[in-house]
């Protein structure tokens, strides 16, 4: 997946859009690192760095500041066995330090490393700066609801990537209706909003209803399950995710925050493999033999075969015939258009019966 030649506006070009509901197209890989620079910006780099060279084709972290997001008394939504910060305003406050003098240098950097830039804006005024240096604008599942603010993203005239966590298929409804009166293309993006999301939850099914319901979107998947063989992203792009969005970390091992759900640098590149292995088994979308094959139609398929000594001029009924291969003669598939025929030479037990040795009009014709 070479990440200098993807470009995401192309994936809102609807008129590419496969609508068969299975099959392989390349994703649009997005490593999102969130805030897991941990305030960082040597990490950050770092980050974008390993999301590079592991072959995603964005890098998206998150931009805000905590008393814009969350009130004091907000309580947590994650597991906090493996976050045990149980205030969102709290955890937010260890990892609003980024604004935009931070971005704009990230910005600076995914460039030089060669990976598009991206970063969800949780407010208006970092929406705002982050304007400047996005192709595209991705909101939060939790921002599905949040009018106001999905009408003011519109206002930038860009292509919207909407995650679509604990929504109901009416409250995804009255969003596209207000990002329609804009007109802004826009991707919806399957999500569990459990962190981490049990396997049993991913409900992968959920990607078919919404290519279903809304054929002209581009449809993707924003994956919180934990890492391991991540099958989850292979079966979700042979589902019809064009859009793949992953938690990404330098270090697993690390305690809290996105760390605990999110892939590294090997796993992405695992990944890669696995799509790249994906993308070669599925192959073709239409039925049709292949090259490869021809010597098999010939060998293993079957011709018809004299089932005893057909005498010349004996018309021929179906108790002559057997079937045998390999497929040099007449195929089964024709026995209505020979039987009736008249031999026009001796056929021999078991010989493999051709066209030039019958004739329908051999008695009529005096030969």
């Amino acid at each position: 997946m070479d990440s200098l030649v993807k470009n995401i506006l192309n994936y809102f070009e609807y008129q590419s859009i496969d609508q068969s509901p299975l099959g392989f197209l390349e994703p649009y890989i997005i490593a999102e690192a969130g805030v897991n620079h941990e305030g960082s910006l040597e990490i950050a780099k770092k980050l974008i760095n390993d999301a590079s060279e592991g072959g995603a084709d964005a890098i998206k972290f998150q931009t805000y500041r905590a008393s814009m997001l969350a009130s004091k008394d907000s309580p947590s939504y994650w597991d906090t066995t493996k976050e045990p910060t149980k205030s969102q305003f709290e955890l937010f406050s260890k990892h609003d330090k980024f604004w935009k003098k931070e971005f704009e240098e990230l910005k600076i950097h995914c460039d030089s490393a060669g990976i598009e830039f991206l970063s969800t804006p949780f407010d208006i005024i970092s929406a705002e700066f982050l304007n400047d240096l996005m192709p595209v604008f991705k909101m939060s599942s939790s921002d599905l609801t949040n009018k106001p603010f999905i009408q003011n993203i519109c206002g930038y005239n860009k292509p919207i990537i909407l995650s679509t966590g604990a929504s109901s298929m009416h409250e995804i409804d009255d969003a596209l209706k207000w990002v329609s009166e804009f007109g802004n293309k826009i991707a919806l993006l399957h999500c569990i909003l459990n962190y981490p999301t049990k396997d049993s939850n991913a409900n992968l099914g959920m990607l078919l209803d919404l290519k279903e319901q809304f054929p002209e979107n581009v449809i993707g998947y924003s994956d919180h399950t934990l890492p391991n063989e991540m099958r989850n992203i292979e079966i979700a792009v042979l589902y019809g995710a064009r859009i793949i969005e992953k938690h990404f970390t330098h270090d697993k091992s690390l305690i809290g925050n996105d760390h605990y759900h999110a892939m590294d640098i090997e796993d992405l590149k695992k990944l890669g493999s696995r799509l790249s292995h994906l993308k070669k088994i599925t192959g073709s979308v239409k039925k049709e033999f292949l090259a490869s094959e021809i010597i098999s139609r010939k060998n293993a398929r079957r011709s018809l075969v004299a089932a005893k000594t057909i005498k010349r001029g004996k018309q021929i009924t179906l108790n002559d015939l057997t079937w045998k291969r390999p497929a040099v003669g007449i195929s089964p598939s024709k026995v209505e258009e020979v039987v009736g025929c008249y031999a026009t030479r001796e056929i021999s037990e078991d010989e493999i019966i051709k066209q030039k040795m019958i004739d329908k009009g051999y008695i009529k014709n005096g030969r």
